[in-house]
């Protein structure tokens, strides 16, 4: 587990953020002792105040995954593949964008400093969380269609793997956005900002693992065509 705790917010609050193992797409919230309260942060204009979200989110249902192979039924139709592999690709194009929203927010988030507004950064989170683990499961449920309905045990592999490494990257996102603001809060620190560097390092190589994997499902899916 990671745990990233954002100081900030409520009296006598702070913000946790933390990945918890096997959950690709989940983000939570907890208070803990610190923090202040703060002014008006400008919420993201994807996220009215409604509490409706414009963020995307998977339509699966489903709790857990594995990358274990199981026994495989007959496979199908390669329409029916290329169907599941389509609504893969365009549930990844919907996580990124999710990524994209939620570093939106941590900037506007950090540009409150010092008295950090909480209340809208966790309706982000909130938000956030919601459309992660949602994606998350409809994949899981991508993936396995086409390891036991499919016969395409080596597809559903990749599938696994890429949410191995979404769980990493989600991990990551939650240390340097903590290390961000101690380094935005202490700038006399010298290792709060080589700390921010490691983690982007770390977050780059992980999204080029990401992208390797989606180069070999790729080709693995138009091989076998």
């Amino acid at each position: 587990m990671v745990s990233a705790a954002f100081p900030g917010g409520l009296p006598g609050r702070a913000l946790s953020l933390r990945a918890e193992p096997g959950q690709a797409g989940h983000v939570f919230l907890n208070r803990i002792p610190g923090g202040v309260g703060g002014p008006s942060l400008a919420r993201p204009s994807r996220i009215p105040r409604g509490g409706r979200s414009r963020i995307p989110r998977g339509r699966g249902g489903g709790a857990s995954w594995s990358c274990t192979r199981r026994r495989l039924q007959i496979p199908l139709t390669d329409d029916a593949v290329k169907l599941l592999l389509r609504r893969f690709y365009t549930l990844q194009g919907e996580r990124v964008e999710a990524y994209r929203l939620f570093e939106e927010g941590h900037r506007a988030y950090l540009s409150s400093g010092p008295h950090y507004d909480f209340l809208r950064y966790r309706q982000l989170v909130h938000e956030i969380t919601l459309a992660f683990s949602g994606i998350s499961r409809e994949i899981l449920q991508l993936k396995e269609q086409l390891q036991t309905e499919h016969g395409r045990p080596e597809l559903a592999q990749h599938l696994c793997r890429v949410q191995q490494k979404e769980k990493e990257k989600l991990e990551l996102t939650a240390q340097l956005q903590l290390a961000r603001q101690n380094a935005q809060d202490q700038p006399s620190v010298p290792a709060h900002q080589q700390e921010v560097q490691e983690l982007k390092y770390k977050l780059i190589k992980t999204i080029e693992a990401i992208s390797e994997i989606l180069q070999d499902l790729k080709y693995d899916s138009e091989e076998a065509e």
